[in-house]
Formats: C-alpha cells, structure tokens, sequence
C-alpha cells in the first residue's frame, strides 16, 4: 500500500509539473518550455554531481537578462510550490498507521488498565497556540488556490471516475495552475497584523473547523471501544490560542486598536461559522417531540420546537456579524442583541442535546448537533484566545515615568528587592496608582491602552499574557499590577518568558521566589505558566546547550510546582526548524522531562508549518491524532530519569558545543563580515513577510537579529548552520574521550538524548555543502573564504560522526519517507540556489543610488523558492 501511494506521489509532482509546462507554453511559448525543462533536467544532474551539469547552469544564468532570470525562477518556484502540494496531499491519505492504535498496541503489551487510562486520558489538553511572525512565504490568495488543487488531487486518485469526471478535473487542475501563474507571487507589501490574523482564522475556518470535532468523535469512539470510557459532552481536549494580532514585543505594527480589531473581527468569524452551524441544524431537527423543558421555553403549541429554540439564535449570530462590521466602520451601534459569551449559544443547543436524548433520538444527537457542542467548547465565541506579548522593559519604563513623576527617583535604576517592595505594596493598595491628569509617554501610553483593551473585553477572548525577556520576579508582578490598575477585573495568567542560555538556568530561581511571596500565591490560585524560549536559547548557545538548559528548567519547574503544589503548565515557543526547537510531535514531547505534561501540553505552531499540519481537515486531523497519542503515552510511560553518568556526560558536551558555537559566531570577528556576504541575509529585509521588524532594534548587530531571519538566512545557502553548529563536534570528542559505553546507553534508553541526534540526521538530509560553497564562490572576498571551508569541513565530519554512532550508510535511512520528499525537490531547488547567487552577484555590483526593480523581485522570488522546497523559512 505504502509503496503504491509513493509511486502516487511521483505520478502527482509529474502531471502538476508538466501542467505547469503546458500553462508555461501558452504564454511564452515552445522555446520557453524546452529551455525550462533544459533547466530543469540539468537541475537534477547537478544535484546527482554532474559538474558539466552545474556549469552549464551557471553559464546559461549569466548570458539572461534580468526579466529571463525573473521567467526562470517563477517556473521553479511554482514546480516547488506543486510538488508541496502533491506531497500534502499524499500525506493526507497515507495516514495509514493510526497513532490511537498503535498507542493502543502498546498499551496492551504493558497492561495498562482502565483506571490508569482514565487518569492519563483526564490529563489530555493540547493548546496549540497560531503565530505568524516566522515568516509564512506564500500569499493568502495563492494559498487558496492551493488548497484547491490538493482537493482536486484527491477526487482525481479516487476510484471509479468515469473518463469524463477525470477530464473536467484536470481541466480545472489546468485552470488553478494558470491562475497561480498569472498571479504574483510575492506581495507588494508587508502583511499587517489584522491580515495575518485574518490568515489565522482562515485556517479555522477552511481546516480546523471540521477536523477538532471529527477528531474528538472519532477518540472518543476509538476511548469508548477500548476502555468502556466516554468523553463529557464539556470535553475540550484540544483548544486553539493565537499571538496574531496580540504579540506586540518588537513589532511597533501591533497597537491597543489593532488588537481591539483583531478581537473583534475574531467574534464575527466565529459567530458567522456558528450561524452556518445553527442554520444546518435548524433544517435537520424537524422533530416534534421534545421534552417539558424545551416545552416550558418556545411554548406548548409549537410544531416545530427545536427550530423555534435556534431561530432566535441564529438572528443574533446574524445580528453580532452586522454589528461589529457598522462598529469598525464608526458607526453607532447597539450591541444589547449580539452574542457575548459561551452560553449565549451553548444553552440553546444543550437544550436541544438533552431534549432528544429524553425522547430517545440519541442518534440525532449526536450527530451535527454534537459536533457543534464540541465547537463551542473548543472555540467559543471569540474563534481563539488571544494571547498577549510584551517585553519586560516596556513595563519597567510605564513604572519608571511614574516613579518620576511621583519624585520617587526612577523604578528602572531601582534594587530588585526595592522593586518587589513597591510593587506588592501598590497591588495591596486600594487606591489607583495611575492619576487621571497624568501624561506619560506615547510608549508607556500604548503598553496602558494595551491593558485597558483587556480590561473592556471578556475573560474568554483573551489566553495568558507573555512577557518576554523575563528574567526577574518584578518583572511579573509589574504586568499584574499594571492590569489591576487598569480595570482588568479576572485574574489573567501571567507567564515569564525564560529565553536566553542564563534566563533559562535561572528560571527555577525566579518562580521559586515568586512563589514564595504569599499575596503572589494567592493570586494565581494553585495554577501557573511558564514559558520556554527555544529560540533566542539556540541563537544564544548553540542548539545543544539550548536544548540541554531547556530541560533542566523544566525538569526544575516541575519540581518546584510539586513543592509548592501548584498545577505547571510549560508554554514551548517552539519554531518549525530544528535551529528553533522544532521536532515531530513525538519526538518533542517524549524528550520532555517526566511530569512535565501534568498541567498540559501548550505549544506555538508557526507560519508555514500551520499549512503544512492543519492545511486540510484530513491533514488536521491526523495531526491532532499524533499529538493526543503521543502525549498520552508519555503520560502513562514517562520517560527515565537521567542517571547521574548521563547528567554529566550531556551536561559535559553542552558546555563544550556552547563554547564552540560562541567561539565562531561570537567571538570570531571575521564571523559576521562573513556572514552578511555569504548569506541573502540583508536581501531578506527587502521582502515583505511577516508584520514584524527584522530586527528587535533598528540599529542592532548580529545580536539583535531575530531568531526567524537568523535561520531563513542560512537554510538559503544550505548550511543550515544554526541548527548543527558546535554540537556534533562536542558530542564527537566526548565519545573518543573514552566515553563510547555511556553516549551508547544515552541513545539507547534517553529519549531526549536520541531525539538530539534524529534531529540532527533530519537537519543533514536539507544540508548541500557544495551549494554552499557555490555561494562563497562567486560572493564571498577571497580573504574570508577560509571561513566557508571550515563551517564545510566541520559539517562534513559532522555527518560522519553522527552517521557512525547511529550505525547508518546515509542520512535519515530510518525515515526513507522524509528522505524521499526532500529528493523529489531537491531537483527543482538546483537550479534555484544557482539561479540566486547569479542575482546576489548583479544586485550587490550596483551603486547604493541604484534601484533594480526587476532584480530585486526576481531575488524575493528564488529566496520564496527556496523556502518552499526546504519547506521551512524560519
């Protein structure tokens, strides 16, 4: 079967490629096509290591002109962006090891009872919280036209079409690729932060929508047969979050007014896909039996009762739609009518649920109306919860004004201990601190319009506020204080964002004396977030270390949680690349140290890998399968404990991979000259992705560019060095060291060990050393090409080593599936890299008066190109 749909897949990328091929020759003509596939089948031989192949390349790129190289690279893009497709698709259908039954299978191996399931299964909660700042590379209308596609896939791999259905769908295959062709690729502007939450609940609306009920009946189903266990009615054990629209830490794009708008645009998509919900039940619950308490509700002599209960309440949803739509357009509006919380529909339709299992239609029941139900657990009446983001010294700074103007001195040069003084004296205080004729700064202004924004909305629209940077316990009781004094009524969670190398060794230090303050204890009521930056961790220290201090903050979290009894739930901000914290969901969440999932399992999923996951209802649900699954079984089978010898071994090579990264892309002055040459790195802030800035500080070096661009900039040029970086090379010396026994026992029986070097393999299946050089060939000055060769040979003698211990021939051999996907790109991606460095050579000749409007566009397209087929950007 598995082999079957593989050949599928290669018959898929075929016919979308020569589709393409046939759009290509309708517009450009016969001699355009041949010079494609010329390319193209040139592309693959170089990849293969045809250097006659290769050069012709790169010959051809230098004779055309700029609008050629723009034409070439469109092609390639697009080939890329359809085998993306054919691949998702594939996916889709191919989920053929179910993840509940295969964990089924283990449980029954290891005779796991039903009370030992139960207490797991009570546990399961998966917060999957959308961002978008990394950067998601393709337009929402070529989206769009993509999932179009996907679709079109799967009805023409169905069995039984007739000749002429499957005629009428390649013709509409033909019509979507045309329409992608003829479509610009990149936008002509950055998106704002309302289109990126817009993007966000498009995803709900064309994914999620129809896979978290199918997902939760088909569990509970899977539950109910194995274990006699039901899921409550009130059951949520997926929910989704959002920091679109609310993440304002670094990106001046997101105000006070942009997230009021995001909220509120947010409840009319939610109240427009419910009203299509109620509007569907209303036509199928025709009944007229019903219960006394539906009686006593829409009168004895109705006919119809259930459609007289969801009438009302469709015209409200209707209602709640037109209403925000007049309110954004400054209009006056009465909104005494709309819906406003979870009850307002979930009422109805519980009456409804309870009314027809009395008069024994459970069927009817549970059917559509149920998975209603579930929806409005799961997303309620603002769609998501949005989250908030804020950086620890925007808080500090609104205190440091009013300090001032109190003639206090200034909060910011104040002691922590003085801090936490005042603080918790003024969250005691009865009396506002902020005075009503006081005129603070436009910054400090924003942050309390920001708080004031939560304070006017409902508890259930918003998830936890974040504060990044936080590295000390003010800076959690300055956000606490600051929403109290701003109206906020309901306790939000605060959680502290630990993301640098010290900021996550010190984290058990910060929460232990946060948690030792008696008013603190009492506010958060025995619950607690903690969030765990992987990302800055990484850029900090290498991935090795970042990982390494990531579990131990977490494993002494969760210790001190105990102590204190207080429920911990880690918030992971986790990007989709390795050199972010990225891994398979398994994997992830088995290298987590044990206890770690007791308050729930709260994860980002970023940008492009929101498409790649939950793109499609299919691919949604499969995806939510695996997270269930694989939380559940680390839940009832936690991973060891490290032994001691493992501690010191890890924390050994940690330490060393750290001082290797630092010694290259810290110390090394040589390190950055390098970088900004031999990477796109300073094209990339030409290209309108994401709301956010590139970099945390205008005039910031290195150390201020972002964790996504950081990661972009390399996986460019193949090298993906932020990934790989120090890492295998500590592990390596470590090994010949002597200690061959106890790195063999860590891969063996440590998951978060093996999950280290798994990842790894995934990160050298995407690294091409002689791409890379191509790239310091033609655009790094010969006097800082050594650099190139030794991050080359150190990457090569990386792949050995790692290839040695896990026993392997070749890279990813235990994954031949993943291996398969990056080689059928690999091809088109040749031609891309070579198609760029061409570009990079003529923009960087040009006078800094100079402006080539071709060139840069067709620059942002190879760099969108390469993103695609690498099928990560940050």
């Amino acid at each position: 079967m598995k082999e079957q749909l593989a050949v599928q897949l290669k018959e898929s990328v075929r016919f979308l490629g020569a589709t393409l091929g046939d759009t290509i020759r309708a517009q450009l003509g016969e001699e355009w096509l041949e010079r494609i596939e010329s390319v193209r089948i040139g592309g693959r031989k170089s990849h293969l290591g045809d250097k006659d192949s290769t050069q012709q390349l790169k010959d051809l790129f230098a004779e055309l002109n700029n609008e050629d190289l723009l034409t070439v690279g469109r092609a390639f893009s697009q080939f890329l962006n359809l085998a993306n497709i054919a691949e998702q698709e594939f996916n889709s259908i191919s989920i053929t090891d179910d993840p509940v039954e295969k964990l089924f299978e283990h449980l029954d191996e290891a005779k796991i009872d039903q009370s030992d399931f139960a207490d797991a299964f009570e546990q399961l909660k998966i917060d999957l919280v959308l961002t978008a700042h990394p950067t998601e590379v393709t337009r929402r209308t070529l989206i769009h036209k993509h999932g179009e596609l996907a679709r079109c896939l799967r009805e023409m791999h169905q069995s039984m079409l007739s000749d002429e259905e499957r005629s009428e769908i390649e013709t509409r295959i033909a019509d979507l690729i045309s329409q992608a062709w003829h479509t610009e690729e990149i936008r002509s502007v950055r998106p704002t932060p309302v289109d990126e939450a817009r993007w966000g609940f498009s995803v709900i609306e064309n994914s999620l929508w129809d896979a978290v009920p199918a997902f939760i009946r088909s569990l509970d189903k899977k539950v109910n047969s194995k274990f006699g266990i039901s899921l409550p009615i009130d059951a949520s054990p997926v929910q989704f979050s959002s920091w679109m629209g609310g993440d304002r830490d670094g990106n001046p794009n997101v105000t006070s007014k942009i997230t009021q708008e995001v909220l509120l645009l947010a409840r009319k998509r939610a109240a427009k896909l419910f009203a299509k919900d109620i509007d569907a039940l209303q036509v199928e619950l025709s009944m007229g039996d019903c219960d006394q308490a539906l009686k006593d509700i829409v009168g004895e002599d109705q006919l119809e009762p259930y459609r007289a209960l969801l009438r009302p309440l469709y015209h409200r949803l209707a209602k709640t739609q037109e209403g925000i739509d007049n309110y954004l357009a400054g209009h006056q509006v009465d909104d005494s009518n709309w819906v406003t919380c979870q009850d307002d529909i979930l009422a109805p339709l519980l009456t409804c649920y309870q009314s027809l299992h009395a008069c024994g239609m459970q069927v009817i029941a549970d059917g559509k109306l149920l998975d209603t139900i579930r929806r409005v657990h799961c997303f309620g009446v603002h769609l998501l919860k949005l989250d908030i983001r804020q950086d620890s010294e925007r808080h500090a700074q609104v205190f440091g004004e009013l300090t001032r103007y109190f003639g206090m001195g200034d909060y910011m040069h104040w002691s922590e201990e003085d801090k936490q003084a005042f603080l918790l004296k003024e969250l005691g205080s009865k009396r506002p601190l902020i005075p009503e004729n006081w005129e603070p700064s436009a910054e400090v202004q924003e942050v309390l319009d920001t708080c004031r924004i939560i304070a006017k909305n409902s508890q259930q629209g918003f998830g936890i506020y974040i504060i990044s940077m936080a590295s000390l316990p003010s800076d959690v009781l300055a956000v606490q204080l600051l929403l109290k004094d701003t109206g906020v009524k309901w306790p939000m969670p605060v959680a502290p964002l630990f993301e640098t190398l010290d900021d996550l060794n010190n984290a058990a230090i910060v929460m232990k004396q946060l948690l030792s303050i008696d008013w603190y204890r009492g506010y958060i009521q025995g619950k607690q977030y903690v969030m765990i930056g992987y990302s800055d961790s990484a850029k900090d220290a290498g991935a090795l270390a970042a990982g390494w201090a990531q579990y131990e903050s977490q494993e002494a979290l969760v210790k001190l949680a105990d102590e204190f009894e207080t429920k911990l739930t880690l918030f992971h901000g986790r990007g989709g690349t390795i050199g972010r914290g990225g891994l398979p969901a398994h994997a992830a969440i088995h290298s987590q140290p044990p206890g770690s999932l007791t308050g729930g399992f709260r994860v980002t999923e970023q940008g492009e890998t929101i498409r790649y996951k939950f793109g499609m209802p299919e691919l949604a649900k499969g995806s939510l399968g695996l997270y269930a699954s694989a939380i559940l079984e680390a839940i009832l089978f936690p991973p060891p404990k490290p032994k001691q010898k493992w501690r010191e071994a890890i924390t050994s090579m940690a330490n060393e991979g750290r001082d290797n990264y630092r010694k290259i892309v810290r110390h090394d002055e040589n390190f950055v000259p390098y970088f900004r040459v031999a990477t796109p790195e300073q094209e990339l802030g030409k290209l309108p992705l994401g709301s956010r800035p590139a970099k945390r500080k205008p005039t910031g070096g290195i150390e201020s560019l972002r964790a996504i661009p950081w990661i972009f900039a390399w996986a460019q040029t193949r090298l993906v060095l932020p990934s790989w970086l120090g890492s295998m090379k500590a592990v390596t010396d470590y090994y010949q060291s002597g200690q061959q026994q106890i790195i063999d026992d860590m891969l063996e029986n440590w998951p978060f060990f093996h999950s280290r070097l798994s990842m790894l393999d995934m990160v050298f299946n995407k690294a091409d050393t002689r791409i890379s050089k191509e790239y310091d060939d033609r655009l790094v000055p010969a006097e800082l090409q050594y650099f190139g060769e030794a991050l080359r040979t150190e990457l090569d003698e990386s792949i050995e080593s790692l290839l040695k211990l896990l026993g392997q021939e070749t890279v990813m051999e235990t994954d031949p599936r993943g291996k398969e996907s990056m080689s059928i790109r690999a091809g088109y991606l040749q031609p891309l890299h070579f198609l760029q460095i061409e570009l990079l050579s003529r923009i960087r000749k040009l006078d800094d008066s100079q402006h080539d409007a071709l060139l840069e566009r067709a620059m942002m397209v190879t760099i969108a190109g390469i993103a695609v087929g690498m099928r990560n950007t940050g």
